[in-house]
């Protein structure tokens, strides 16, 4: 599922592909704004850790889990 996160006073915003359910990311991010997590730890699809300063989190937006088509089907 894609995760886009918005950093305070960075230009960009962080987009990643993360195995984790939407329950899981949703948690993770509750926990680092209540003040119980200082970093928040997601991991993408390929096993790398992303950690961000929970002060610094602007938004996060989880996306639907994408389904993968293989094949020359009409859409």
């Amino acid at each position: 599922m894609e995760v886009k996160i918005g950093v305070q006073h960075a230009p960009r915003e962080i987009v990643l592909e993360s195995g984790q359910s939407a329950e899981d990311v949703e948690r993770a991010v509750a926990e680092a704004l209540s003040g119980k997590a200082q970093l928040l730890s997601l991991t993408d699809e390929k096993g790398r850790k992303v950690l961000i300063p929970a002060d610094r989190l602007a938004y996060v937006e989880i996306g639907e889990p994408a389904v993968r088509r293989v094949g020359f089907g009409t859409l």
